[in-house]
């Protein structure tokens, strides 16, 4: 049996799924004549753009694992092995920028689109360009679902604490604590927001990490850890 490579099977994923399309219609054609020619048109249409939406999905989600490849790369000396190194963290910034960019240009309005917009934001926070940053997490935490919103405004909220804006933060923050998703907890809003408190509001700081302290897990160590961090009293 000749070897087929994953890319020649990504590659045929589409016209595989097809196929599988097509031996239904033979398989149940008996069936389908009986409900007539306009039943069968709108009956392949139907499932053929499901087959393409499944196969769009895949290739957004090979294109966008790839533009984290290269976020993820290490900078300098890459260990043996590693496939991908950049000699600095400019010529980094520089490709990461044009796949994230693509990728968002491309596949505008999914969740794909919205997580690379996302990463545009985080690159943009790093390099001190907080306008441009808060231009795209706003984008992602106004269009994107919730749970790739509440990313976007967990980020946002740091943000504006950064920029001097401690009232639109802290605001952010609270709604994410009364609204949690399966990507920003409450616990981790709560302890989030204390942070940003900590030098301003230090005692509102100390009772929203209070209950958090005694909690099992991670969460009481990250609690116990941002206490110990806040100036005495």
């Amino acid at each position: 049996m000749a070897r087929i490579t994953r890319k020649e099977l990504k590659t045929d994923k589409f016209a595989l799924e097809v196929g599988h399309t097509v031996d239904f219609f033979e398989e149940h054609r008996t069936e389908i004549v009986r409900y007539g020619a306009a039943a069968l048109a709108v009956a392949a249409i139907v499932v053929l753009l499901f087959v393409y939406r499944s196969y769009r999905h895949t290739t957004r989600q090979e294109a966008l694992a790839k533009a984290i490849a290269v976020q993820e790369a290490p900078v300098g000396q890459g260990a043996p092995g590693t496939p991908l190194a950049f000699p600095t963290q400019e010529a980094k910034d520089k490709e990461a920028i044009k796949v994230f960019s693509e990728l968002a240009a491309k596949d505008s309005g999914t969740d794909e689109g919205y997580i690379a917009e996302y990463y545009l934001g985080c690159i943009a926070t790093d390099q001190g360009k907080l306008g441009e940053a808060d231009k795209r997490f706003s984008s992602v935490a106004d269009s994107a679902g919730a749970r790739y919103a509440s990313l976007a405004k967990l980020s946002l909220g740091q943000l504006y604490f950064a920029e001097g804006k401690p009232d639109l933060g802290e605001k952010m923050l609270r709604s994410l604590m009364d609204n949690p998703t399966v990507f920003v907890s409450k616990d981790q809003a709560t302890i989030v927001l204390a942070k940003m408190l900590a030098l301003t509001k230090p005692a509102v700081a100390r009772k929203l990490l209070e209950p958090l302290r005694v909690k099992p897990g991670a969460v009481s160590q990250a609690a116990i850890q941002a206490y110990a961090e806040l100036p005495p009293q």
